[in-house]
Formats: structure tokens, C-alpha cells, sequence
């Protein structure tokens, strides 16, 4: 049979085929592709030496040529890329492309780390260890060389993340730190005194190196293997939930980890600690219980102790997060490890539990409800404003209504005022006409001539006794009218009094029956609501307060009941008011040092 090189289409390494009448149609390729000879044996690839796209058969070997430059271009040289070597299971030797990572022993299925295993042979056959240096890769935490008899004067290298740490029996001896050391006696203190090696160079000790990776291991996944059983307090339901997430790893005391955990194994991976797998040989997960039990076990109790709400909880997954660090660090820290960060990405709901989806009913009821509660406060707090700034609004323009009416009287009587003083009289003057004018104007039914004037006279002597006005503010009318009307009509004066004893039409201040006192007068006022004739200080009709009565004074020149500090007349000054006092007796407003009515001194 005539052997060649044929490329596997899975990883693009050459692997060997046969050609002939009892060739294999199939062969495996070291990555454990199995290729199709027949069918795969043709292929194309680049002439190196004119660029020409080939198809060609693998099988012509090395008479395979380039169509446009005719040159070879047939790869079968690449056979000798092959690396031979032996499965550490059953021994048998294999072959296969010195880049492959992998190869499966075809005898025992032994998956054998292509890489490892031609190194360590290499050194094997070397038979002592001239250089000492990790050769694991970043997911390994402890990595043992394969060599074990190494002589002094031999090159150990440790990198900046490790440490190496030689054993013996399973004891752990000498630690070296990063650096270059060449092995001696002078820097294996504790293996010379408990070997008593020698001081020759050539000779050799038996010894094991373990090389423990002092980098944080990123990314390690877990995850809950089961649902973990959840009481809410907030509703009474029982509920079963799940986490996963990532979590880091590093290495806090290399020789606790070497005694307690790795012994004498080969190495400690990520995939010793919580996954498991058969990676290149069966492994055991060795803290998947531990991280199983404590996050099962905590979860459930940190959700209650914090009051956290299942249905927000991913607002809290950095706090059950640090809470799950802290209670598994206190187990790893025997075993020389340290979780840096623990990260629960992930907490899985009961979707379909109809018991969640009635939680979750209830939440979002009782959160709708809560909104309401609050739009129809903002409501009722925005309408009460409104109501506030509308009452204000009115009141300010009753106000400035107001105003504007208590402006325009100011105004109107400031015009009237003018009017009369440039006619030359005063208010009170102008009072007297317009009431006469109507006393006139109401005796419309009496007879002319001389009746016409005693009706005259009667009206305004009535109307002067009503009003209170003087003699002086009806001259001339009442003067002569007045008594012409009184003596015609027989009527009797206005200023006269009835006495209780039944003397009646008295003129004077006693009665002249029975010596009796004229009664005073009662101060009356007219109210606006038209009810008039009021005594008491408020009106009887609408409760309206007594209007307080103007501060008046009567000029010199004649016009009287002047309100403000000059005469609108002829423009005097109001007088200052003289100092007065009252005296028992009942006078009252007294200028003097005795009272005019009985005599007694002023103080007394």
C-alpha cells in the first residue's frame, strides 16, 4: 500500500492515509475528526511559487505539480512534522502532528494532552531536568513537573504570579518565591538537612516541584443543581426559586493548599473545584458541595433577614452577592483558598407557578392603588390651591373695587365741594335748600295764597326740629313763615315736650305741673339697608355698625359742619380745640375753671 499526507478538513493538520486494495476509506485525525479519504483527498491550495489557485490529488505525492509554473507543490514533506509518543495509560505508542493539543488513544480512549506528554518524554530521555520552569497553562492553579530526579545545579524559574514549592513524601520543604535560582545546598536548607545531599554538582536528588499560580481565576461558573425552597413572609406563599452566576478564585496559602487538598496529585484546576468534567481525565468537583449547601442554605434566609421583595430582587443581587462571599470564604480559607468576588448574576422565578403569578398579581394591584392614592392627593392638593388663588384673586379685586369706588366718591366730592365754594355757600347750606325745596314740593295738596305760606312755615319748622338745624340755617324762610304758619294753623312748636304727669306742648326744660326734667333726646341714626330711626350702636335690620360720627367745626365766616382742617369757604384753619373737662353734675365739654351750670371749680 502507498502511504501519503492528507489534510484534515476539521483542523487543517496533515494526517497519514493509504492508498490500494485493503487501504482503510477512513482514518482519525489526531483532533478526532474522521476524514473521508476518498473524498477528502482532494483539495487545493496556493502555489508558493507562482500564486495559482491548484486543485490537486494528495495521493500523486510528490508528483503533483503547479499547472501554470510546473513546479511542485504537493505538502507530503509535512510527514515529518509528526511526533511520536506513548499513552500513559496502556503504553502503546502513537503518532501525531507536534501542534495538536489533544489525541485520543485508539486502544484505551485515554484523551492524552499531545503537548504534556511529549515534554515530559523529552525529559525522560534527557534523564535529569537541566531547566525547572511551569509549563501549565492560566486555568491551573497547582501544576507538578513531571520530573522528579533533578540534580544540583539545575535552573529553577519562577514567574512573578507563582511560587514553587519542592515536596518529599508528601511533606512540603522549600518555597521559592519569583526569580532564578540555580539549586544547591546553600538555597535547599530544609532538603539538605533532611537528605543530607551532596555538595557534587553532578549528582542528583529526588524531589517533586509544584508550582502553585498565584493569579485570580476569572469566570468560574455555578449554579444551583436543584430549586431552592422560599417561604415570602409578605404574602404566606412558598415559592421555589434557583440562582447561578460566576465566581474568582485564588490561591491565599500555597502550603495549606499542597497538604490539605492537592497531596500528590498532578495538578488543581478550575475544573477541580465546582465543575467537574473529562476535559483529559475524569476530575472530581471538590467544592461543589460546599458552594451548593451555603448558597441553598443562605439565600433563602439573607432574602427574609433584608426584607427583600421577590419580585425586585434584582436590585439586591450585589448584596446577597458579598453576604454568599463571606459565609463560603469562611470554609475555603482551610484549604488555602480566597473568593475575591462572588457574583449571583442570576435569580430564577417561579414564572409559571400560579402561586408567583398571583404574588405578582397582588403587587401590581396594590402598586396601582398606591399611584391612585397619590394622583387624587395631588389632585385635591392642586384643586385646594386653585380654590386658594382664586379666593385671593377675588378678594384682591373686591379690594381694588373698592378702592376705585372710595377714589371716584373722593372725587365726585371734591368736584361738588369746588362747585359750591365757587358759588359761595356750604354744604350745609345746600342741605337746607334741597330739604326745603322738597318740603315745598310735598305741600303740593294745600290750599294757595295765605294757606300755601303757613303750610311753608309748618313743613320747614318740622323739618329744622328733625334735622337739628339752627335758626341760623334756615333764615330767612323759617323766621317769618314759620311763625306765619304756626299762628294760622294753630299748631305747636316743634321744640316743645309732653311730660309723664300729662301736661303736654311744655316749651321750657321742667314741667310747669310738676317740676319734672325734659326728658333728653335720643341720638338716632339711619342705616344703609334703609331701616332708620336706629338707637342702639348696630342696626336692627342687618347688624351694621353706628357709622362714627365726623369731627366737625363750624367757621367763623358762617359755614358750619366743616369735616376737614380748612373751610371750604373762605379757607381758615381749623381752631385748635380749647382743653374741656366734664363735671359731675353732668355738664359736659366745660372751656372754663367753673362749671356754668352749678358752680363747682374744676378738679373738684
Amino acid at each position: 500500500m502507498r502511504k501519503f499526507a492528507i489534510e484534515c478538513p476539521s483542523c487543517g493538520k496533515f494526517a497519514e492515509a493509504s492508498e490500494g486494495f485493503l487501504a482503510s476509506r477512513t482514518i482519525r485525525c489526531s483532533c478526532g475528526n474522521v476524514i473521508d479519504v476518498r473524498t477528502e483527498k482532494y483539495t487545493s491550495c496556493i502555489c508558493p511559487h507562482c500564486g495559482n489557485d491548484v486543485v490537486y490529488d494528495l495521493s500523486r505525492g510528490r508528483r503533483t505539480v503547479c499547472p501554470v509554473c510546473h513546479e511542485r507543490i504537493n505538502a507530503a514533506d509535512n510527514l515529518s512534522n509528526m511526533v511520536e509518543f506513548h499513552c500513559p495509560s496502556c503504553s502503546c505508542g502513537l503518532s501525531a502532528d507536534k501542534n495538536a493539543a489533544q489525541y485520543t488513544c485508539p486502544l484505551c480512549d485515554t484523551v492524552i494532552d499531545v503537548q504534556k506528554q511529549t515534554a515530559k518524554e523529552a525529559e525522560r530521555k534527557k534523564g535529569l531536568a537541566s531547566v525547572i520552569k511551569y509549563e501549565g497553562n492560566n486555568q491551573t492553579f497547582v501544576w507538578k513537573h513531571p520530573i522528579e530526579d533533578l540534580n544540583l545545579g539545575s535552573q529553577l524559574i519562577v514567574h512573578e504570579s507563582q511560587e514553587a514549592i519542592f515536596f518529599r513524601d508528601g511533606q512540603a520543604l522549600d518555597l521559592f518565591p519569583a526569580g532564578r535560582y540555580t539549586l544547591s545546598t546553600q538555597n535547599l536548607p530544609v532538603l539538605q538537612e533532611l537528605y543530607k545531599l551532596p555538595s557534587n554538582a553532578d549528582t542528583f536528588f529526588h524531589s517533586e516541584v509544584y508550582f502553585i499560580n498565584k493569579t485570580v481565576q476569572m469566570g468560574i461558573k455555578w449554579g444551583t443543581d436543584s430549586k431552592v425552597r422560599f417561604f415570602d413572609p409578605a404574602t404566606g406563599l412558598h415559592l421555589e426559586i434557583g440562582a447561578c452566576g460566576q465566581f474568582n478564585l485564588k490561591v491565599s496559602d500555597s502550603r495549606r493548599l499542597l497538604l490539605k487538598l492537592v497531596g500528590t496529585a498532578e495538578e488543581f484546576t478550575q475544573a477541580d473545584v465546582i465543575d467537574g468534567g473529562y476535559a483529559l481525565k475524569p476530575t472530581i468537583a471538590k467544592f461543589k458541595a460546599l458552594i451548593m449547601t451555603k448558597v441553598k442554605s443562605h439565600l433563602a434566609r439573607i432574602i427574609k433577614e433584608n426584607s427583600i421583595n421577590i419580585l425586585e430582587i434584582d436590585e439586591h443581587l450585589d448584596t446577597i452577592s458579598e453576604r454568599l462571599r463571606d459565609t463560603i470564604n469562611e470554609n475555603l480559607t482551610d484549604y488555602g483558598l480566597v473568593m475575591p468576588e462572588f457574583f449571583v448574576t442570576t435569580i430564577m422565578t417561579p414564572d409559571d407557578d400560579p402561586n408567583f403569578r398571583r404574588m405578582r398579581q397582588q403587587h401590581a394591584d396594590l402598586f396601582l392603588k398606591v399611584r391612585e392614592e397619590q394622583i387624587r392627593k395631588a389632585e385635591a392638593e392642586a384643586s385646594a390651591e386653585r380654590q386658594t388663588v382664586e379666593a385671593q384673586t377675588a378678594a384682591r379685586m373686591k379690594i381694588i373695587g373698592a378702592q376705585g369706588e372710595a377714589e371716584a366718591y373722593k372725587l365726585r366730592a371734591a368736584a361738588e365741594a369746588e362747585e359750591m365754594r365757587m358759588k359761595g355757600y356750604t354744604y350745609q347750606q345746600e342741605t337746607a335748600r334741597q330739604v326745603g325745596l322738597g318740603a315745598v314740593e310735598n305741600m303740593g295738596g294745600a290750599a294757595g295764597g295765605l294757606g300755601d305760606i303757613a303750610g311753608l312755615g309748618v313743613s320747614l319748622g318740622a323739618i329744622g326740629g328733625v334735622m337739628g338745624m339752627t335758626r341760623e340755617a334756615l333764615n330767612p324762610v323759617l323766621g317769618n313763615a314759620a311763625g306765619m304758619g304756626a299762628a294760622m294753623s294753630g299748631t305747636v312748636s316743634p321744640d316743645t315736650w309732653d311730660c309723664t304727669c300729662g301736661n303736654k306742648g311744655i316749651s321750657g326744660n321742667f314741667c310747669n305741673n310738676c317740676g319734672a326734667k325734659r326728658p333728653e333726646k335720643l341720638e338716632t341714626w339711619d342705616c344703609t339697608c334703609g331701616n332708620r330711626g336706629i338707637v342702639g350702636n348696630f342696626c336692627n335690620n342687618c347688624g351694621a355698625k353706628r357709622p362714627e360720627k365726623p369731627d366737625t367745626w363750624d367757621c367763623t365766616c358762617g359755614n358750619r359742619g366743616i369735616v376737614g382742617n380748612f373751610c371750604n369757604n373762605c379757607g381758615a384753619k381749623r381752631p385748635e380745640k380749647p382743653e374741656t373737662w366734664d363735671c359731675t353734675c353732668g355738664n359736659k365739654g366745660i372751656n372754663g375753671n367753673f362749671c356754668p351750670n352749678c358752680g363747682k371749680k374744676k378738679g373738684e
